[in-house]
């Protein structure tokens, strides 16, 4: 089987290595990594136990921020290491874990890499965050004994469609996965239909409520507005947007801008992938508005010059709750286009008004809990959206509602850390428990 998977594995590169070419000519993505794809791997402290997190992007990674704070209490004398996929991930994790842990690139599913991967790392238990369930890091680490609990676990609707096809190829390695932590029971069903055992599958709540800050102000966000010029000003943010999705946006900026009420109404832009931002740039200035890249002001003394139609880019890292901190109304990206959507879990928190557009099935469980209780609001197309956007800048009580009531869900659906941690304790002394014997 192994031989097999690794022929697949091989195949599958060969058709995609020119995109992997392509985006690393244009975008420049790929250029690290390399030798640790390929398992070459090494750790601070090999002489402590090991505990493998992986967390395949920045979504997976901050989802497990308050896990690792737990971890680190609970299993003091061991060491955490983090991997990742994507380079916007791993530059995430290196942000917050690289001071204290090791981040890595995951090597490739290869079962000669995976093979060194684990004899570098030699890990006591693996945590796969959501659904990064891979057949020979599994199986590596099965026949090495080493636990793997999925965290955080979730199979979107399209990911359970594809994998009931493979059904009888895949329930071998599912049914070898020790633990499984869904964030919902349809979650959980889904994992014991496709070979998880019934009695290793438990649901514990979203890890993404737990980390979603529920504040009323975020530390560098007026700092941020200064450095825009924002003072006095309106401002719709429009954060995690994708392809397609930004002209949208800017058509209905244009005809906002036509009513005189909302003439001190600002909009800015984060867009989720950031080898868009220059793409996204040329748009907004194609469409015949000025555009402000944050990046050119972030961090001198000096206001911009612009007026109340310059469009506002985000086109640095780790600055999107900023934005969110400061804005009227937020529209949550990707999601008037079929790409998935973005976590709109942070904007609710921070007491925003929250839109979002009718294609966020990646986020459906949270959707579905702040619609449910009329604390987010969803429209279809750019017209809706034109709508639901005079509406909220016209009507602060109305916005105010659905605000408070956003982030009162963040606050109900809170405590996925607590039960997980309890859970993976359990896991781990049953297991020195039987070891000990």
């Amino acid at each position: 089987m192994r031989f097999v998977v690794d022929l697949l594995y091989l195949f599958a590169g060969l058709l995609f290595s020119p995109v992997i070419v392509y985006r690393r000519l244009r975008h420049n993505r790929y250029r690290q990594g390399w030798a640790q794809r390929f398992g070459n791997l090494s750790r601070k402290d090999p002489q402590r136990q090991c505990i493998w997190l992986h967390a395949v992007s920045v979504g997976e990674v901050n989802a497990a921020k308050t896990l690792i704070a737990e971890i680190e209490k609970r299993f003091a004398d061991f060491e955490i290491v983090v991997s990742t996929t994507t380079d916007t991930g791993f530059a995430r994790a290196t942000a917050l874990f690289g001071g204290r842990w090791t981040v890595f690139f995951f090597p490739f599913d290869l079962s000669w890499v995976m093979r060194r991967a684990f004899r570098r790392i030699d890990p006591t238990l693996c945590l796969l965050m959501e659904l990064e369930v891979w057949p020979n890091f599994i199986g590596t680490a099965h026949r090495r004994a080493v636990p793997v609990v999925v965290v955080n676990g979730r199979i979107s609707d399209r990911s359970f469609d594809h994998y009931r096809r493979f059904k009888p190829l895949i329930r071998g390695f599912f049914s070898k996965i020790d633990l499984v932590l869904a964030q919902t029971e349809e979650y959980a069903g889904r994992f014991r239909a496709l070979g998880c055992a019934a009695e290793r599958v438990v649901a514990t709540g979203s890890l993404k409520y737990d980390t979603a800050q529920v504040a009323d102000r975020v530390e560098g966000a007026e700092t941020l507005g200064k450095e825009l010029n924002l003072v006095g000003q309106r401002l719709w943010v429009a954060g995690g947007t994708g392809n397609d999705e930004e002209k949208i946006i800017l058509d209905v900026y244009r005809s906002l801008k036509e009513d005189p009420s909302l003439s001190d109404l600002r909009l800015a832009i984060v867009p989720r992938k950031p080898e868009r931002f220059d793409e996204v740039a040329q748009l907004i200035e194609q469409m015949s508005f000025a555009v402000l890249r944050y990046s050119r002001v972030k961090g001198r003394q000096e206001s911009p010059i612009s007026d109340g139609n310059t469009v506002i880019l985000g086109d640095t890292m780790g600055d999107l709750r900023k934005f969110y901190s400061l804005a009227t109304v937020v529209f949550v990206g990707r999601s008037l286009v079929p790409m998935g959507g973005s976590d709109m879990m942070e904007a609710a928190a921070l007491g925003k008004c929250t839109i979002f557009g009718p294609h966020a099935f990646n986020f459906r469980q949270t959707v579905e809990a702040l619609l449910s209780e009329k604390g987010a609001i969803e429209v279809v197309d750019g017209d809706e959206l034109m709508v639901v956007l005079t509406k909220c800048l016209t009507d602060s009580a109305y916005t105010e509602a659905i605000a408070g009531r956003g982030r009162q869900v963040i606050l109900d659906n809170q405590g996925a850390t607590a039960r997980t941690i309890d859970h993976i304790t359990s896991l781990a002394s049953a297991i020195d428990r039987r070891t000990s014997t």
